[in-house]
Formats: structure tokens, sequence, C-alpha cells
């Protein structure tokens, strides 16, 4: 009967408890997060499978995805890269760390079974919520500030693929051409699917797909796209302050989580010669 009684209960009063019926009376105890791993490995390293692909080796075991599948990558370049995160971690394992182990595991394991189609689908879409093509009119200083520093980052993009963006201040957006979304669905197609992925992943970070292949097309690095993709918050915080714990956090995860994805685009997608070259800069 207690047992009934505790499943009807409202979920508010449930989370984070976990209920023992033991003879005739009830245990109720809190339960915590499950216990942090702790570092089970003592060498990194990657060595080359049958058909071209590389896997990692933590000692003598052979890194594996969520769902069990062995974990390999297409390239050595983009190997290395995930042994360096593995070798970089202390006497804690922390995912949450691993942006490029993270997203070799989505790729590998697909598991909502994500099409090439499905990624140019989705990174599409912000085109019409694009951070940039968004301003504001009031505050004079936030819209001043809009117009200098975002109107040089879509200029770009349109005269490097000869499309046409613009922005509005009106809640709806600008209305963008049929032409330019084509002329971005040839573009993306151009991409393998875990390049798509990860340059989904920066989208996503951005919020923007301006901003993002001004950044993919190394017209300007990631901490200038971090800052254009925080413009209002920034001038927010020059405004009323910096709350430094928080901001600043905030600001370092997401410069590490656009880099990351950056630079899996690019390991995913360049010549040999290239990947290299961006692991040594």
């Amino acid at each position: 009967m207690l047992t009934r009684i505790w499943a009807r209960a409202p979920a508010r009063f449930r989370l984070g408890l976990a209920l023992r019926l033991t003879g005739g009376t009830v245990e109720c105890r809190r339960r915590y997060p499950a216990a942090e791993r702790k570092k089970f490995y003592q060498n990194v390293s990657i060595s080359q499978g049958e058909g071209g692909i590389f896997e990692i080796n933590l000692d003598r075991r052979k890194l594996k995805t969520p769902q069990g599948k062995l974990f390999t990558v297409p390239n050595e370049a983009l190997a290395i890269a995930v042994a360096t995160e593995w070798e970089s971690q202390g006497d804690v394992l922390q995912h949450f760390t691993m942006h490029l182990t993270n997203l070799c595991n989505t790729a590998l394991d697909n598991p909502t079974q994500r099409t090439k189609e499905h990624l140019i689908r989705s990174a599409l879409k912000f085109l019409d919520t694009d951070t940039v093509c968004y301003r504001v009119e009031e505050p004079p200083g936030l819209a001043e500030l809009q117009k200098n520093e975002w109107d040089p980052a879509v200029e770009w993009i349109e005269n490097r693929y000869n499309v046409a963006i613009g922005s509005s201040t009106n809640i709806l957006g600008p209305n963008i051409p049929k032409e330019t979304k084509e002329t971005f669905e040839q573009h993306l197609s151009s991409y393998n699917s875990w390049a798509l992925m990860g340059l989904e992943y920066v989208i996503h970070q951005l919020k923007s797909i301006v901003l993002s292949l001004n950044l993919i097309d190394r017209n300007f690095g990631v901490e200038k796209a971090v800052l254009l993709s925080r413009l209002e918050e920034q001038y927010q915080i020059e405004f009323w302050g910096n709350v430094e714990w928080a901001h600043d956090y905030d600001l370092y995860e997401l410069r590490s989580r656009t880099a990351a994805g950056a630079l899996f685009v690019h390991l995913c997608s360049e010549s040999s010669t290239m990947k290299h070259k961006l692991l040594q800069d």
C-alpha cells in the first residue's frame, strides 16, 4: 500500500529520492549523481585498423562508443586529437571536456539515425532565425554596435557565396531569398556527414550559420565568432556589470565547444597535409 501511495505522489515530491520498503517501514533516501569515474588507464595510443581507419587504445583496451561500437575515426589527425583529449585527463575523467570524443561518438552511434540530408536541412533552418539577421532599434547604442560588428560578417558571406541575406528589425526577421538557400544547400552538400555534424554543432553554439561559415572559412577566429554571437549579452554586461564566476565560465565553455566543432569540421574534410598543419597550430 505504501508503495502505491508513493507511486501516486507528484513527481516533484519524488524527484531525487529513493524509496525502499523494509518490513512495515519506509526508508527514504536521497539519490545522488553516479560517482565520477576515476581514470582507469595510464597510456593512450592510436593504431591503424582495417580499411585505413584509426582506433584509440587505452592501455591495451580499445576505446568504444556509448553503444558499444568500436571507436574508429577516418584519419590519423583526428585520432591524434581525440587521443590528446584522453591523455589530458586528470585523476577523474571529465567527459564534458572531451568535445571531439563526444562528436565522434555521435557520428559513430548516430542515435537518431540522421542522414546527410537531415543534417543539411537542420543547418539551413538557422538561416531564418540567424542571430546576426535580427536587429534592434532601441537602445541606439546596441543598434549601432550590431550594425558596426555584424554587417561586415554578413557582407563577407554575401560576397563569398554571391548571395543576399540582409537583416531586419521586424520580429519575423528578414525574408531570405530562395536562391540563397539553394546556394547554401549546394555548398553544404560538399561536406561529408561527419563534417556536417561538426558544422551543425558550431551553428548551435553560435546560433548563426553566417558566423559559423565566417569561422569555418577562416575569415575570423573563434574568439571573434563567440564575441559576435554574444554581442547583446556583452552590451548588457558593459552596461550592468559582469558576474565574473558565471559570465566568464559561460564564455570559456562556449569558446571551447566552438573551437572543438570548427577543428572537427576541418579534420573531417581537409586534406591530410592540412589536418596535420591544423594540429600543429
